[in-house]
């Protein structure tokens, strides 16, 4: 179904009237053309979308098949995949997709949206899913787009009201019953999976699970083509660039951004613009052009929506701003950046690829300052997380927080996440400072480490004052496979130290740094 959007010209009697029954509305036969126009989401197709080409290769192959081509299932005896659960961060484009597959398959679509439906009236939540479910099937073929399926069906202990369990079986049945006709198809978006009843996940609801995450610099640069193709760009931008500095980035951000760069140039010609007059002048218009100095400006402006809630940074810290032995930084070069930088070069020789490193030594060595220069020589973002902030003494609480740090630092890759204090909750006597809770962070590290492949671009460094309190499990082969010892800084390091501190304070002349160091 497609709306028609009409435009009143004119009224009799004018200005203002009143529309009625009896009202007679003539249309005229030239529809007036808009000088900008966007693209509805009536119009959104496949090639406006960016960055998620994977994913609509298995979209395309779950619903398109299935609703052009069913003889192709039934012909291999196959029930043919059907309903889908979209997931990841806001703005990552899980509506627009939902949209686009409507469209290209000329599809009804209907909208669900989880926190507007949730009703606080006895059995109103569950009618008004059963009048959509009802209104698909009648206009078949159609699409049914749940967004925020977690706010329809949370996981049992988020419910704090008897309103959500009864609106949970009721999706329950109707998905169930909608999988046996062939023309309805549902889709659902959530920003987290484990944030959805199990229910809802492991009893056959949705065929399929995909994951609309966060985008890496040649998926942000099909974006930016996308968002700046009707843009009047200088020869000076470079997109490539552009993409490269936005790690993090979600297709919204980079939309932003574009319409940011783009009111930066008009901000610029203001003051050769008349406001008082209704039209300006041609040549004016004609020096309206978007530079890459206006997207610097548009960057400095804005940041990662998905990287809020935890401080991402991209340290500006460098070998020469530290002052430790030259030893320990060919160790940290040759353990960490290297194999981080060329991971492909070190499997080729079939060697298993650290996912981290321990820096262990006296409080105040300079560890967080060398995680720091290590990510800046990496050119990778930073997260630094004190584990203490991960403790919760509610059951599955500090599970979900150690999940959300990692989910935060595979959005951010390249990245470079630092757990400091580690040996707070990674000792062989574990419940001395955090109880039940710090063991269970310590699993669950342990497990998100063990589900981190070399491809994801992370790398953890943890830091402790000592090795050998640290339990071995976490020596195990493909965790924290090395040890590095940051001393005590010896007579040279001093003297680094005091140079690097003293730089921009004005020292007389006859300060012998040598003496202090």
């Amino acid at each position: 179904m497609h709306a028609i959007e009409l435009k009143v010209i004119e009224t009799k009697p004018s200005p203002y009237c009143i529309v009625t029954s009896r009202t007679i509305i003539r249309c005229g036969s030239d529809p007036i053309k808009r000088e900008e126009e966007e693209v509805s989401l009536n119009e959104i197709g496949y090639d406006d979308i960016g960055g998620v080409r994977k994913q609509l290769v298995q979209i395309k192959e779950m619903v398109e098949l299935p609703l052009k081509h069913p003889q192709l299932f039934k012909t291999i005896g196959l029930k043919p995949p059907r309903n889908i659960l979209l997931y990841g961060p806001p703005g990552t484009g899980k509506s627009l997709i939902a949209h686009a597959v409507a469209n290209e398959i000329d599809a009804f679509f209907f909208l669900i949206n989880g926190l507007e439906i949730v009703s606080k009236s006895a059995g109103e939540s569950e009618s008004n899913l059963r009048k959509t479910f009802e209104e698909a099937e009648k206009n078949s073929p159609a699409i049914i787009f749940i967004d925020k399926l977690d706010a329809i069906a949370p996981k049992r202990e988020k419910i704090h009201g008897e309103v959500e369990r009864p609106i949970v079986s009721q999706l329950l049945t109707l998905i169930d019953g909608f999988k046996q006709r062939s023309h309805v198809i549902v889709m659902a978006a959530t920003r987290q999976r484990n944030l959805i009843d199990p229910a809802v996940r492991h009893f056959g609801c949705f065929d399929r699970e995909i994951d609309i995450g966060i985008p890496n610099a040649v998926d942000r640069l099909e974006i930016l083509r996308i968002h700046t193709k009707n843009m009047k760009l200088d020869g000076d931008v470079n997109l490539e660039q552009i993409s490269n500095e936005t790690h993090g980035y979600v297709g919204a951000d980079l939309a932003s951004l574009c319409s940011e760069a783009a009111l930066q140039q008009i901000r610029e010609k203001k003051h050769v613009i008349d406001l008082e007059e209704y039209t300006i002048n041609a040549e004016v218009l004609n020096s309206l052009v978007i530079t890459q100095e206006n997207f610097r400006f548009a960057l400095n402006q804005s940041n990662a929506s998905a990287l809020r809630e935890i401080v991402v940074e991209v340290p500006t810290t460098t070998w020469e701003d530290i002052g430790c032995s030259d030893h320990v930084k060919r160790q940290l070069q040759q353990l960490v950046v290297y194999p981080f930088q060329h991971p492909e070069k070190f499997l080729e020789f079939g060697t298993t690829l650290s996912r981290g490193v321990f820096l262990y030594g006296p409080p105040g060595c300079g560890k967080t300052l060398l995680a720091k220069a290590i990510a800046n020589e990496c050119q990778a973002n930073f997260i630094s997380i004190n584990v203490l902030e991960l403790l919760s003494i509610w059951t599955g609480e500090p599970e979900a927080n150690v999940r959300d740090v990692f989910d935060k630092a595979r959005q951010a890759a390249p990245c470079i996440l630092f757990l400091d204090e580690l040996d707070l909750i990674a000792r062989d006597e574990s419940g001395r400072y955090g109880g039940d809770a710090a063991h269970r962070v310590a699993n669950q590290i342990l497990i998100e480490m063990d589900g981190m492949s070399a491809k994801k671009n992370v790398f953890i460094i943890g830091a402790t004052i000592g090795w050998d309190i640290i339990h071995p499990i976490f020596f195990k082969t493909g965790r924290f496979d090395h040890l590095i010892i940051i001393p005590l800084p010896d007579e040279q390091s001093r003297l680094t130290i005091f140079r690097v501190c003293l730089k921009n304070p004005p020292i007389a002349e006859d300060v012998d740094f040598a003496l202090f160091g």
